[in-house]
């Protein structure tokens, strides 16, 4: 078995392996595995004439794991702006003005603890 098998049997199964963490929102499993990955993919990128057969099976691997990448970065996306939106309405009322301009208006109520039994 040659090394380019051998990193490509890697790969392949890192590819799976990411997948797992981001079907899981296992982020932090997923940070393990980028420089490994990075290694694997320079090492069958470093001649991809002579790597083309090994590699074009796996392109569908990468474009699945990367929609799902672009899937879990959206969702962190809108979790961080809910989050902003929710910060905002403790901070300041926003009105509009009779000429339909927006205005904020700041609260000065302080952050309350409800202790629940």
């Amino acid at each position: 078995m040659t090394s380019e098998q051998i990193d490509f049997k890697k790969l392949d199964a890192l590819l799976e392996q990411e997948r797992a963490f981001l079907l899981e929102g296992d982020l932090e499993g997923l940070a393990t595995l980028l420089p490994v990955k990075e290694k694997l993919v320079e090492i069958l990128l470093s001649d991809a004439l002579t790597n083309r057969d090994t590699i074009e099976p796996l392109e569908d691997k990468l474009k699945r794991n990367q929609l799902l990448l672009d899937g879990a970065l959206d969702g962190i996306r809108a979790v961080a702006a809910r989050l902003a939106a929710l910060r905002q309405v403790r901070s300041a009322l926003d009105t509009y003005d009779a000429q339909g301009r927006k205005q904020s208006v700041a609260t000065q109520t302080p952050p309350k603890v409800e202790k629940r039994a």
